[in-house]
């Protein structure tokens, strides 16, 4: 049968292949140790687990409005006045399985062909396959290894002109674990106030993994883009729900119905239950927040100093998130070749870079959502196998 031809532009997301193919050895016997998935290694906290369970056995079983329920929406608003002292309307906050359908539903809703997108190269894959999917042109904006991956916002500014519609900003970032500055965002959007069309989509999701004492520099300090900046975070990273499926976003008071529109079309809503857990992790203690954050900052360390230690690696030391993104390119193999031979040879699972932009095939990612222990032996195994 034939299907619509652009769904042959529709990309993937390769981590999830290199779990399957883990998975797949791991059944055969084969001990991986997994550097690959974007997943923190930690049980949801207890007080959210318990939350969903009085839910459900309180009569949470039924639909709740599209864009989420009021309570959890308010609940949101609060984090956010709390985290940057910014005040937004419950009105404009959107509630949907996981951060992807806000990814989506913003690109869908600006994306069609003569349109342009701008999207960071390296980057998480699904902003190129979406925008390719919907037939706009795809502009990368390439984040510098020398800068350790940040962007330079001139550079950023050259690339918009009139057919650009969405530009998307990804901090900490996916998949490098690059922190862009304030001072470099203080830039940016000084600049797009000679754009006053161009609608702005911060992705944050890592918000709460920053290191070194630094603040989260979100858009949300600038009110003067609140009338076009979509802003989108969650659960997922934050609080070791990943498998939860819960996100959250904020729209412009003029696009907020029309994703709550495309939410109807496709999933109806979220799971009542889960949107009970969320708010109790929103209002809950945040202790475990803490000890999370010390043990990535230890196993960051761990693994920057293992992987520079290892001739023919280089690799920066990240900002955020819980990403390392070294370049192996000294070591004679390309990312692809690298990865392989970590997984075939090592029984260590990364994923190459070039899952996350063409430009870059001299990397690999690390993930370090994994424990202290297997990083150590991961490094070993790989130190063996060079």
């Amino acid at each position: 049968m034939k299907i619509a031809d652009n769904f042959s532009r529709l990309g993937t997301e390769n981590a999830f292949i290199i779990l399957a193919k883990a998975k797949k050895l791991e059944n055969e016997g084969r001990e991986i140790i997994n550097l690959g998935i974007g997943q923190p290694d930690f049980l949801t906290p207890k007080h959210i687990v318990e939350a969903c369970k009085k839910a459900l056995d309180e009569g949470h079983h039924g639909y709740t409005p599209a864009n989420g329920t009021l309570e959890l929406r308010e609940g949101v608003v609060r984090h956010i006045k709390k985290m940057y002292q910014a005040d937004i309307s419950p009105e404009r906050v959107f509630i949907a399985p996981g951060g992807k359908p806000s990814i989506f539903f913003a690109i869908m809703m600006f994306g069609q062909p003569n349109v342009e997108i701008i999207y960071p190269e390296p980057g998480f894959p699904i902003y190129e396959s979406v925008i390719n999917y919907t037939g706009a042109k795809a502009i990368p904006m390439f984040l510098s290894e020398k800068k350790n991956f940040s962007f330079d916002a001139d550079e950023v500014l050259s690339l918009i002109n009139k057919k650009t519609k969405l530009l998307i900003i990804n901090n900490p970032q996916n998949p490098t674990g690059g922190l862009i500055e304030r001072s470099e965002i203080d830039k940016l959007v000084n600049g797009l106030k000679n754009f006053p069309d161009l609608t702005i989509f911060s992705d944050e999701i890592y918000s709460r993994q920053i290191y070194d004492g630094k603040k989260m520099p979100s858009f949300f300090h600038y009110p003067e883009l609140y009338d076009r900046l979509i802003v989108m975070d969650g659960w997922s990273k934050t609080y070791a729900m990943t498998g939860w499926r819960l996100g959250w976003s904020v729209w412009p008071e003029n696009l907020i119905d029309n994703v709550t529109r495309m939410a109807i079309n496709s999933y109806s809503c979220v799971s009542a239950a889960s949107q009970v857990a969320a708010l109790a992790a929103l209002d809950g203690p945040h202790d475990f927040l803490n000890e999370m954050m010390d043990k990535f900052t230890k196993r960051r360390s761990l693994i920057v100093d293992g992987l520079n230690s290892i001739p023919g690696i280089q690799c920066n030391n990240p900002g955020g998130a819980f990403y390392a993104f070294p370049n192996v390119s000294k070591t004679g193999l390309s990312g692809d070749s690298f990865a392989d031979k970590c997984l075939f040879d090592a029984g260590v699972a990364v994923v190459p870079g070039t899952s996350f932009g063409r430009t870059c095939k001299d990397f690999v990612r690390f993930s370090f959502a994994n424990s202290y222990e297997n990083i150590e032996k991961a490094l070993e195994k790989i130190k063996k196998i060079l």
